[in-house]
């Protein structure tokens, strides 16, 4: 299988929130958000992404098909640090191939820096990702946090991770 990791253009900014409606959807059985009014989860931060400096947004792609998303940006929420792994999705039919770690790879590589990323302990398979991704990526020199100060919406304190890349 081809991976590539593409820069989200403008105009498929309409793509990109398709795409982070399906991942939000996901992610609600840990956060247990609702939907607004209009069945929608929404992204605020989105526009953000071509209106603000240090936000960068990716397609995952498997052999020119769409398989994921993964967000970057420089507003880390658990202390000082040069990039954050804002956003993060791999479809179902796209796990376990090997492109969620490629790409990850892909943008450590792109972002030299210190690094944080956030997982909530309750998303077990997100939990093993990251905790093999990084561990590889960084051989082990990392680390990781609870911290109620990057709580989810469920009140369950965010897993934090800290490395350099």
């Amino acid at each position: 299988m081809n991976f590539e990791l593409v820069p989200v253009k403008e105009e498929e900014k309409e793509i990109l929130r398709n795409l982070l409606e399906k991942y939000l959807y996901e992610f609600s059985q840990y956060e247990l958000e609702d939907v607004n009014p209009l069945g929608l989860y929404g992204y605020s931060y989105l526009d953000c992404y071509w209106t603000e400096e240090g936000r960068w947004a990716f397609f995952l792609k498997a052999d020119g098909r769409l398989a994921g998303l993964a967000m970057v940006n420089d507003y880390p929420e658990a202390g000082k640090t040069d990039y954050c792994m804002s956003e993060f999705f791999v479809m179902y039919k796209y796990r376990r191939c090997g492109l969620g770690a490629w790409a990850v790879r892909q943008l450590f590589d792109r972002f030299k820096g210190s690094w944080q990323l956030k997982r909530h302990p309750k998303n077990l398979p997100s939990v093993a990702f990251w905790d093999k991704v990084v561990g590889d990526y960084t051989q082990g020199n990392y680390r990781v946090e609870s911290r109620p100060d990057a709580a989810y919406p469920d009140g369950t304190p965010g897993d934090v991770f800290f490395f350099s890349t």
